[in-house]
């Protein structure tokens, strides 16, 4: 059974198909988040103090970090400033960090100054890639990210993204790095976009579940991406998702809605023994007012169908 372990200088987590589904905080990433970036690139931690806190309040597993500020010299900017928010995040909270970057310069930087055993996120397909990242995992016996694309980029065909998982889990063991070291991300693709992304991301994670042995993870908000009230449908995503055998995603903890279901799917999928976590979490819950108002009206129609449906049966039986 593929158990991937991660951890800070205090604390270790299991990601794995008996675990709970492992949630990576995704917040410290200033990618589309114009404010952090500049606050960041000014040398002003506050918001990344703040999401860390927010984001292992609310339930975070672990935190995904991302330095990406700029396109221009990336290789010459982006390693310092990961260095300097790792340590800030490490020395802040306790939960395992994730080292994420495309740039292979600032992951070694980072893999240098991180306590424990970090996640990298992440590597790919691409022959270049492959060569410049899983010497890193195997220096530092760390686990990694793989991404189901390659040099054709992301393919739309799931059996192509399956094969790119495949070649990244064979490379990896040509290095020495065993299958329960790789966390592959499937790509999930918008359903807006792709009505059929739902069931292709589902039976791929059956697939390398079952064929390859490894862990998964995914952006989870992808599958929304483009449509109204797209915490709704991450929602309904994630058990779905869960019970297909993905393992973790990068997700924003900070969504009640999202969170209650990947904890609800933790109860049902066994992996809250005796479901402590769930009542720990929601012993003392109070339905909001507009919540009783709807449960009073289903309860109320449902009591009016049973009579009608009782009266029926009298007559019919009468």
């Amino acid at each position: 059974m593929s158990r991937t372990i991660i951890a800070s200088a205090t604390r270790e987590i299991i990601m794995g198909f008996d675990q709970p589904f492992c949630v990576i905080g995704e917040r410290i990433n200033p990618t589309g988040r114009k404010k952090l970036a500049a606050e960041m690139v000014a040398g002003n931690f506050e918001t990344v103090i703040k999401d860390a806190l927010e984001q292992v309040a609310a339930g975070a597993t672990m935190l995904d970090i991302n330095a990406g500020v700029t396109a221009v010299d990336p290789n010459a900017t982006e390693p310092d400033l990961l260095v300097h928010t790792l340590q800030i995040v490490q020395d802040l909270v306790d939960v395992p960090l994730s080292i994420d970057s495309s740039v292979t310069a600032a992951i070694e930087a980072g893999l240098k100054v991180a306590k424990g055993r970090p996640l990298v996120n992440s590597v790919t397909g691409e022959d270049e890639k492959l060569e410049a990242i899983l010497p890193l995992i195997k220096k530092y016996d760390v686990p990694v990210v793989a991404i189901s694309n390659d040099e054709t980029g992301i393919s739309e065909d799931p059996d192509v993204r399956f094969a790119v998982a495949k070649k990244i889990v064979e490379r990896a063991a040509d290095y020495g790095i065993k299958a329960h070291d790789i966390v592959v991300d499937p790509l999930v693709m918008p359903i807006g976009a792709m009505g059929t992304a739902g069931l292709q991301v589902f039976k791929l994670v059956r697939r390398l579940r079952e064929e390859l042995g490894v862990n998964t993870t995914c952006g989870l908000s992808n599958v929304s991406f483009g449509l109204p009230h797209r915490h709704g449908i991450n929602a309904a995503f994630i058990p779905m998702v869960i019970a297909s055998g993905m393992t973790s995603a990068i997700m924003n903890p900070c969504r009640p809605q999202e969170m209650e279901m990947v904890r609800a799917a933790n109860v049902l999928n066994s992996t809250d023994a005796n479901c402590y976590n769930w009542i720990m979490k929601y012993r003392d819950h109070t339905p909001s007012a507009a919540a009783d108002a709807t449960s009073a009206g289903n309860t109320v129609a449902a009591s009016a169908g049973g009579r009608r449906r009782g009266g029926r049966a009298a007559r019919m039986g009468s």
